[in-house]
Formats: structure tokens, C-alpha cells, sequence
């Protein structure tokens, strides 16, 4: 039901009067001063009027309006007509109001917003105080305005809010679990982080924080920052080249024939290997570890194949070998691309360089011929500053195969 009139109006007479649709900007103008706090007296003016709202006019003062291609009526004399006629003995502010509902002046409903955003907001200032590994996010500025970004009023920033209080509460995940399993649990619904939803916006930002993830972007990107914080977007897609790794039964059974073995995520996630030996070393190319497992067979040192950047897989049987004191050595490709790769490795895990200095680079590029030339962007490399400076001064890729007689002789 609609609230009734203010006393003493007349509605029905009202709605005839003022309430035409030809006067509707007569109302809006006058609601709009009296949201802006300005008295309702002075001239408002319609630039180019129809023949009806012309005619609306003329009934509402009971003259014909000034001649010219404009039209303007004085606020003060339609509200003498509504006072006079009783249609609204409070006059015309009454009137709007009694049309087009309360009037919430804009200085109040500014702080009325503010208000509501800063309520919206209370979700993650509480979880601040319960985690304090997420203060310095849940405060950022740039965390609000992601919030209000993605939700856009306060209403919906706040259930958002609490939704990812709610996820990240539980974070990181260990055992991992699926994302889905995972959602259904925290949420009540499978779907809840799905792909593209504002809620996993949200989320994967805090995530960042929570486990130091770099910035980045695309489908993979996304599974792995799901992975950091140990939920699992797809257990068996991502994978990894091992040769003569053990502690499963599988694994042992593959390092007794010196056979490569690939691990899934799931298999990393649900039984990682119980055997974990002093130093481990990571090739780049597949090459690498099949050269490796032809020369030396089950007598090769354990050896880990990223096949480019490293995939979530790649990454949980890294940092679970590093957590169980296992040393890491890293080769890759001399060029651009080798080094972010190393890169985006040495973000998540520490290593020491296996041939992979400036010396080793300098060393092959003068007894390599026909090297191609190097592309592409430059990187940094921070393990050896001076690899990078090498790479820019003599402009040619090695690829991690020319140095493959000196890699299976540190294997042997």
C-alpha cells in the first residue's frame, strides 16, 4: 500500500494539477532545488516547449504564459496557486513531496553514503584484526577501491565483503582441496569462486597478499594463485617432468628402471614424496632430462623439468623439496625469455645458479658457432647481475641444450 498524502492535501486535485506528465520537469526542477537545500522562489525556464506543456501551464496559472520560443513560470506564483486553490495549503515543497516522495536533502545523503561504504567496509577491517598477515591489505586503500569498483553500491559491497572475509578466513587451505569442494563448504555454493564472479576478484586479491603470489593475469595465472593458497582449479591438467625422484611407490619403482616420470598436482596434493635428497637440480627443456636419463639411467641424480614457466605442479613439488631442506640448482636458456622464467621461479622458491652465470654464458658464447641472435624484451637477473649486462653486450642466444656435454657431466 501506498503512504498516505500529507495532511491536508489534496491528492487527487494535485495529480490533476501538477501531476501531468507536461509538468514533470516543473516537479523535477523544483524537487532538484530542494534536494540542494535552495529556497523554491525565482524563474525556471524550459528552453523549447511543446504546444501541451504550454497548455499544461496555462491551466496550472489560469493565464497564458509570456510570448516566446521559451517557456518560464516563476516558482513563487505556482506555489500561491496551490496555497490559494487548497490543493496543498503547505504549498509547493509540500507538494513535490506529496508527488514524488520524501525529499532527502544531498548534503545528507552524501553522508548517508559514506556512510553505508563505511559500514560496507567493516567486514575487512574485522578480519585485519583477526589475521594479521592480511592488515596491511584489508587496510589499502586500493582494497576499498577494488570494493566499490566491483560492487558499486554499498549494499552489494558489504555482502561481498563478508563473503571474502569468509573465504579467506580459511586460507591458505592445507591439505589442498578443490576450489569447488572448497567453495561449497566456506559458502554453501560449488559455484561461489567460480570463474569471472566478483567474490574471486575479490578473493585471488587478498590471496596476493596472503601468500605473496606476483601480479599477473590469464587462466593459468589464476590457477596458480588459486594453488598458492592451496586451492585447486583443475588436480590433474597441470603436471610435472621428474627423473629419479622417490619417496612414493611409483616414484621409487620409476627411479629403479631410470625411467622420466610425470606427477599430477593431485598426486602432489594427496601423497608427496616421503624421501627428500640433499640437492636437486631444474632444467628448463625436456631435452635436458631425457639426454639425462639416457647417459646415466637410474645412477642420475634427482632432476626436475619446468618445459617453460613453471606450471602450479611444478611449483608445490618445488617448495615441498625446499621445505625439506633439499638445496635447489637451476639451468635454463640464455635469453630473455630463460631469465623471467628463472625469474618467476626464484619469486617462489630460492635457488642457486647450476652453470647459469654470466661466466657460463660468456664461456659458451665463445665456443658456440652460429648462435641466433637475441630477442625480445631484457630482463633482470638478479642471481647474477651480470648475466643480464652479458646478454645485452654480445646479443646471442645459448640455448640450454648447446650446454648439454657439460650439465650430464655434473650429472654423472
Amino acid at each position: 500500500m501506498s503512504a498516505p498524502p500529507p495532511a491536508g492535501i489534496d491528492l487527487e486535485r494535485l495529480r490533476r494539477l501538477l501531476g501531468a506528465p507536461e509538468l514533470a520537469w516543473l516537479v523535477e526542477r523544483a524537487r532538484r532545488r530542494l534536494e540542494r537545500e535552495q529556497p523554491l522562489t525565482g524563474t525556471v525556464s524550459l528552453a523549447t516547449p511543446t504546444e501541451a506543456q504550454r497548455l499544461a501551464v496555462e491551466r496550472l496559472l489560469g493565464r497564458t504564459p509570456r510570448a516566446g520560443r521559451s517557456l518560464a513560470l516563476r516558482l513563487d506564483a505556482v506555489d500561491e496557486v496551490l496555497r490559494r486553490s487548497g490543493v496543498s495549503p503547505d504549498g509547493l515543497a509540500a507538494a513535490v513531496e506529496a508527488l514524488t516522495g520524501p525529499v532527502v536533502p544531498l548534503s545528507r545523503a552524501r553522508q548517508n553514503e559514506s556512510r553505508a561504504w563505511q559500514e560496507a567496509y567493516q567486514p575487512l577491517q574485522a578480519l585485519s584484526h583477526d589475521r594479521p598477515d592480511l592488515t596491511a591489505w584489508a587496510t589499502d586503500p586500493r582494497t576499498e577501491n577494488l570494493v566499490r569498483r566491483l560492487a558499486r553500491t554499498p549494499e552489494a559491497a558489504r555482502r561481498l565483503s563478508v563473503d571474502a572475509t569468509k573465504v579467506l578466513r580459511e586460507l591458505p587451505a592445507e591439505p589442498a582441496v578443490s576450489l569447488p569442494a572448497f567453495a561449497a563448504r566456506a559458502l554453501g555454493s560449488a559455484h561461489a569462486l567460480d570463474e569471472g564472479t566478483l567474490l574471486a576478484t575479490l578473493t585471488l586479491s587478498g590471496i596476493r597478499a596472503l601468500t605473496g603470489f606476483p601480479e599477473g593475469n590469464g587462466a593459468a595465472w589464476r590457477r596458480d594463485a588459486w594453488a598458492s593458497a592451496g586451492l585447486l582449479r583443475d588436480e590433474l591438467s597441470s603436471t610435472v617432468l621428474t627423473l629419479n625422484l622417490r619417496g612414493t611407490p611409483a616414484l621409487d619403482w620409476m627411479a629403479e628402471t631410470g625411467e622420466p616420470c610425470v606427477l599430477t598436482l593431485r598426486q602432489l596434493t594427496h601423497q608427496r614424496p616421503r624421501a627428500t635428497p640433499p640437492v636437486v637440480r631444474i632444467c628448463e627443456n625436456p631435452a635436458v632430462l631425457a639426454a639425462a636419463a639416457d647417459a646415466h639411467g637410474p645412477d642420475c641424480p634427482p632432476l626436475v623439468c619446468l618445459q617453460g614457466q613453471p606450471s602450479t605442479a611444478a611449483l608445490t613439488l618445488l617448495r615441498h623439496l625446499h621445505a625439506d631442506g633439499a638445496a635447489l640448482l637451476y639451468h635454463g636458456d640464455f635469453d630473455w625469455g630463460g631469465l623471467r622464467i628463472a625469474n618467476v621461479l626464484l619469486s617462489h622458491v630460492p635457488w642457486r645458479p647450476w652453470r647459469f652465470t654470466a661466466t657460463d654464458y660468456r664461456a659458451r658464447a665463445a665456443t658456440a658457432s652460429q648462435l641466433p641472435p637475441l630477442t625480445g624484451t631484457p630482463a633482470a637477473s638478479p642471481w647474477d647481475p651480470g648475466l643480464a649486462q652479458a646478454l645485452s653486450e654480445l646479443g646471442v642466444r645459448v640455448e640450454e641444450e648447446v650446454a648439454l656435454t657439460d650439465l650430464l657431466a655434473d650429472l654423472a
